[in-house]
């Protein structure tokens, strides 16, 4: 297969995005792959993948796409009356109250306010891979910032403070109830735990190429360890998180790392939002729109502490209408370090799934907006 050569199938009408999607194909590495998936409306009108090492249910590590899944769960228990997003955590959770964080809510932990972004002397890759050990951690750990005051992106340990406090509340983890209240039902190939008998599916993240000249630039500008990104990003510990490493280990893929750990393919990533918002294979959507209202609701904008102007968050999710100016301002999603993307636009009606298995340079994946635009660009015309 070469690298420009595209497979899979487009609706009528969405022909052009099957033209982006080669194009960028043609400028990435063939044998690296990358997938694309697209609902409008429930109806899945996208699916296609490229590279020696692609299919359509090929799977790799989708790193804080992770976060979306993780969201979607506390949006069906909330909707439910199980979780109360307003309840400070340590009300189920005492051990949480200690060095000044006996206010922080769920709500602040979900919107990256809370200040408990990572430990003093960091987390090893072995601890990052468990969401009670990290839990564990983070409950003696003074907040970097006073709750409330800013925000700034947990990346690798955010959701393990939601997943014990789901645990305590419903004696359920976070995957548990992933599985069978989400994953299982609508038929989602993403997965927060992969099964022993899927690994044959999975294709590892690979590293990202440079010039010589590209590496300098980037190291130039990487972050002191014990900086707020570098502990937010796991690079305070001995030795600092290699993030490639991280989402190719397997004792991660298993446990389903509630933050990052997520492994899964464009088309679950895309199924993901359309079962969230329209339902999909005949099933109703999981939220009432007065969920999805609450939680694409903008909570936490203007400049991260950890990723600077990257950052604005609804209630879990990334705040998709400001990333893309030419979505609805409620789309909601999250994207994932090797360059995976996921969203939703209510708006638009449209259900947005990528991967691709090489990381870009400097993190840099110039490609989502061009394929997000295709997509809308197709579904507004159809």
């Amino acid at each position: 297969m070469s690298r420009t050569d595209v497979h899979g199938t487009v609706a009528d009408g969405f022909e052009p995005v099957r033209e982006e999607f080669a194009a960028v194909a043609a400028e990435q590495d063939g044998q690296a792959g990358a997938q694309l998936a697209a609902y409008a409306h429930g109806r899945q009108v996208v699916d296609l993948w490229a590279g020696d090492e692609a299919g359509g249910d090929t799977l790799t590590g989708v790193y804080s796409c992770t976060k979306g899944a993780a969201t979607l769960v506390v949006a069906l228990l909330t909707q439910e009356g199980v979780l109360d997003l307003d309840e400070p955590v340590a009300r189920h959770w005492p051990e949480f109250a200690a060095a000044g964080k006996d206010t922080i809510t769920l709500r602040d932990v979900l919107t990256h306010r809370s200040g408990v972004i990572g430990v003093d002397g960091g987390l090893s890759a072995a601890e990052l891979a468990d969401d009670a050990v990290i839990a564990r951690r983070l409950a003696a750990q003074r907040p970097y910032w006073r709750p409330g005051s800013a925000y700034g992106y947990g990346g690798f340990v955010s959701f393990a403070l939601v997943n014990e406090v789901i645990r305590r509340v419903t004696g359920r983890s976070l995957q548990q109830v992933y599985d069978e209240r989400i994953r299982a039902p609508y038929g989602l190939d993403l997965y927060l735990g992969l099964p022993e008998a899927e690994e044959e599916r999975f294709r590892p993240i690979l590293r990202w190429t440079a010039t010589p000249e590209q590496e300098a630039a980037f190291w130039s500008n990487v972050p002191g360890p014990n900086s707020i990104l570098g502990i937010g990003y796991g690079l305070n510990s001995t030795p600092p998180l290699d993030q490639v490493a991280f989402a190719n280990t397997r004792a991660v893929r298993a446990g389903g790392q509630a933050s990052a750990g997520g492994v899964g393919s464009a088309r679950g990533l895309a199924g993901l939002y359309a079962a969230a918002v329209w339902g999909i294979g005949g099933r109703p959507p999981l939220l009432r729109p007065d969920t999805v209202g609450e939680f694409s609701m903008l909570h936490s904008t203007g400049r991260d502490l950890v990723r600077g102007d990257q950052g604005n968050y609804a209630l879990g999710f990334q705040a998709k209408g400001l990333r893309y100016a030419f979505l609805g301002a409620n789309a909601f999603g999250h994207d994932g370090s090797a360059g995976s993307e996921s969203f939703a636009d209510p708006h638009g009606g449209i259900a947005f799934g990528y991967t691709r298995r090489r990381f870009g340079s400097g993190w840099s994946y110039p490609e989502h907006d061009r394929l997000a635009a295709a997509v809308h660009r197709a579904a507004t015309a159809s």
